[in-house]
């Protein structure tokens, strides 16, 4: 526990809900202490030498003396692995069928008494003692799984296992759910837990509420995706290789995988940056598309307190003139913190609140927390009971644990019908005039003064009728409540798209929707965590993120809070948010001159609405993240594989947020290709590093040469900001609007610039050939070619 969690402890669990949490911790212990029983002796194995093969569609089985490995690769090139008899499914990451066997794909002898599978894009090569090869289809070594071990327990019971891999010297790692300390991943020991961190957070932090055994490694060689299927706790240990260490030999990267039970299976994907998201999307299903005003300016507050005080707050976004799509009610508007009910006496009319605002284009979302009090007579707990919805520990009797309303019983997600009726509950928050939800403490958490603050690993889950503990359920709790609450809106609102973000999650979460930061700490360290977190779990598969705006907890300076506005401006969920003690967040608090740049901020993302609403439909049809490291594109540059300060959003903008106090100045990172200052017009020229203004009043954004991108105008109507070409080149873009009908298919608009004569000439291209842009069209940077 580092300083903060400690303070926090000694401020909490001091109170009488503190000595309730210590009891509920102390009777976890107890619960754990008869549930699960001691491994005993163990006894390690390994796989042994080969003894024969068998050829299966798309690769086959490799036999050795004590264990067998399964090979398969899918026609799009992804590549299952699986020891001991492990299957691809049952699994709560992927996404409807299997993708079908590479019938192409065949097993075949290899060298020194190995076997391999060929295809068009990998080539897998399993050694005579178990190592696995993941190569390019020139050859080229991307990593190698070293034999893995396991440690069996003689009487019985889940095996934990240890798997090592190697990949190049000039490696970096990227992933692992969300980590404060990334994107890039250093050295270190990453757990695999989902874990409220006892207050708010900073980089170092580990591990926070979401954390996915998902890896993105880079290198010259190319890029490869690589996910371990299993939901148990573990431990990833990341070694950066190093080049001409030692004689001139290069040290080659490393990770160590530990896990405490479960299969040991995974997959990898390997391509292009573009590539593997995309089938890494096929695999886990495609990103929820939020409705278009959730793309839009939010802010939440634990402790409006009260009708009239959020009435007061969206008064001061109109008066001033600022752009406001949705307000967010936290636990207070609950009547004692019960989840799906009201407080009449400060929210005595809730649905006329909602409808007045929807009038002026604001929407209430409302936070569901997943603990339900323990109270007997309450409709929610009364008929979770009588459904047996609530997880129970190893003598059938409901595992409690204690949260805001006091003691509870937790919803097992695991269980389809448990799903089923929880989905159904959310009516009432529709009743309510809510448009869409947030998931909190959903890991899921139950307060503890020690250890870790969530339930007894050995109560009892459905997992799908399969039936095991939480040491195998605990991971994808969050997951599974997502599908329940997204599921339930999809069935009580078919016409509408549901918004949906959770603070938990795993591996696939992005089925239902995002997340967000969770209680990220005030201070420049927490902005800049706030981009690690984007950035990373767009990497897994998570493109609609954001952090809460200021910090979760203290009180921001004006600098600190605008920095933070301008980089949330240009994220997926730009929300602001406090902490009940924090302090009131809206922008004009921090005086005019912070309002007026915020503003300017506010507006500007308004502007930019079109392009966030195609970059969503992208990440829906292709898995692309909106937020993308300056190496998307170009993942052979080292330079950019280095630069965690500023991000692409999509491919035509490169944003440079501000990170430090007093900074007016800032070194920029460009990846190859001609760049405008969307502010001055400048030009530069990347590859390479250029320095430009960042005043308090805007932080950099560059635009490529050639973009072609969608933004709102004077008339509301969609309209094309085409950035000149540079001379001898031509540049592009997409448009996907939102038709607001579910059942739509998108309809991608493809735009070709090129320079023509002193001029910019747009075309939209179709299947015939090229037309004139029928949207209006804007030119900019023509005067810097």
């Amino acid at each position: 526990m580092n300083g903060r969690g400690l303070g926090r402890s000694v401020k909490v669990f001091g109170t009488v809900q503190g000595l309730r949490a210590a009891r509920a911790a102390w009777r976890q212990r107890r619960t754990d202490a008869w549930g699960l029983p001691a491994r005993g002796a163990e006894r390690a194995r390994v796989p042994g030498a080969v003894v024969g093969a068998e050829p299966l569609p798309g690769g086959g089985v490799v036999r050795f003396a004590r264990s067998e490995l399964r090979v398969r690769v899918a026609a799009g090139g992804s590549v299952f692995w699986g020891w001991d008899g492990a299957e691809p499914e049952p699994s709560y990451a992927l996404a409807g069928r299997l993708p079908e066997a590479d019938p192409r794909a065949q097993l075949e002898p290899d060298k020194d008494g190995g076997w391999r599978v060929v295809s068009e894009r990998v080539t897998v090569a399993v050694s005579r003692h178990g190592a696995v090869e993941i190569r390019t289809p020139g050859g080229v070594v991307l990593r190698r799984d070293l034999p893995p071990r396991w440690w069996e327990p003689v009487a019985g019971g889940p095996a934990r296992w240890l798997q090592r891999s190697e990949v190049a010297a000039d490696a970096r790692f990227f992933g692992l759910g969300g980590r404060s300390s990334g994107p890039r991943l250093r050295d270190g020991t990453y757990r695999l837990w989902n874990t409220d961190p006892r207050g708010s957070f900073e980089p170092g932090d580990d591990p926070l509420y979401i954390t996915m055994p998902v890896q993105l490694v880079v290198s010259d060689a190319g890029t490869h995706l690589t996910f371990i299927d299993n939901s148990w706790e573990g431990r990833v240990t990341l070694r950066e290789g190093e080049e001409g260490a030692g004689s001139g030999h290069d040290r080659p990267g490393t990770c160590e995988v530990r896990v405490a039970g479960g299969p040991l299976r995974g997959w990898v994907l390997v391509g292009t940056p573009a590539r593997v998201l995309r089938g890494w999307t096929a695999l886990t299903g495609a990103p929820a598309l939020p409705p278009s005003w959730a793309l839009g300016a939010q802010h939440a507050r634990w402790g409006f307190g009260s009708e009239r005080e959020v009435r007061r707050v969206v008064a001061g976004y109109r008066e001033r003139g600022l752009p406001l799509s949705a307000v967010h009610l936290d636990i207070d508007h609950y009547d004692g913190y019960r989840v799906f009910t009201v407080d009449r006496a400060r929210f005595p009319d809730l649905p006329g609140l909602a409808k007045e605002l929807r009038a002026a284009g604001v929407r209430l979302v409302s936070i569901v927390d997943p603990a339900v009090k323990a109270e007997p007579g309450s409709a929610v707990y009364d008929s979770g009971s009588a459904a047996g919805a609530f997880v129970r520990d190893a003598r059938g009797r409901e595992v409690r644990g204690e949260v805001w309303p006091g003691e509870c019983v937790y919803p097992d997600f695991t269980d389809p019908e448990v799903r089923e009726w929880w989905g159904g509950l959310y009516e009432e928050r529709l009743a309510q005039g809510f448009s869409g939800v947030w998931h909190d403490m959903n890991e899921p958490v139950s307060f503890a003064p020690f250890g870790d603050m969530t339930l007894p690993r050995s109560a009892r889950h459905v997992l799908e009728g399969r039936g095991g503990d939480h040491r195998e359920a605990h991971n994808v709790y969050g997951l599974a409540m997502a599908r329940a609450g997204y599921e339930g809106l999809r069935r009580l609102r078919p016409d509408e798209r549901p918004f949906l973000f959770s603070r938990s999650g795993w591996a696939g979460m992005q089925r239902y929707g995002g997340t967000w930061s969770g209680d990220v700490s005030t201070g420049w360290p927490g902005l800049r965590a706030s981009l690690s977190l984007v950035l990373g779990l767009g990497l897994c598969g998570v493109p609609y993120s954001g952090p809460d705006v200021g910090g979760f907890d203290g009180s921001p300076s004006p600098e600190l809070y605008l920095r933070w506005f301008q980089l949330g401006a240009y994220l997926p969920l730009f929300r602001t948010h406090a902490a009940i003690d924090a302090g009131r967040r809206e922008p004009w608090e921090f005086g005019p001159q912070v309002l007026g740049h915020a503003k300017a901020a506010m507006l500007e993302r308004e502007r930019l609405r079109p392009y966030f609403m195609t970059l969503a439909q992208l990440a829906r049809l292709t898995g692309a993240p909106y937020v993308r490291p300056l190496w998307w594109g170009a993942p052979e540059d080292r330079a950019l594989r280095d630069c965690e300060d500023a991000f692409l959003l999509g491919d035509a903008l490169l944003v440079a947020p501000v990170l430090a106090r007093g900074t007016d100045r800032r070194a920029v990172r460009l990846p190859r290709g001609w760049w405008y200052d969307t502010v001055t017009g400048e030009a530069y020229e990347g590859p390479g590093q250029v320095l430009l203004d960042a005043p308090l009043s805007r932080i950099p954004v560059l635009a490529r040469a050639g973009a072609v991108i969608p933004v709102r105008g004077e008339d509301g109507g969609t309209e094309l900001e085409v950035w000149a070409p540079a001379a001898g080149r031509s540049g592009g873009g997409l448009v996907v609007e939102d038709s607001g009908d579910v059942s739509a298919v998108p309809v991608v608009e493809r735009y070709a610039s090129r320079l023509v004569g002193g001029r910019v000439v747009v075309e939209r291209v179709t299947e015939g050939g090229v037309a004139e842009a029928e949207r209006p069209v804007r030119v900019r940077g023509l005067d810097a070619v």
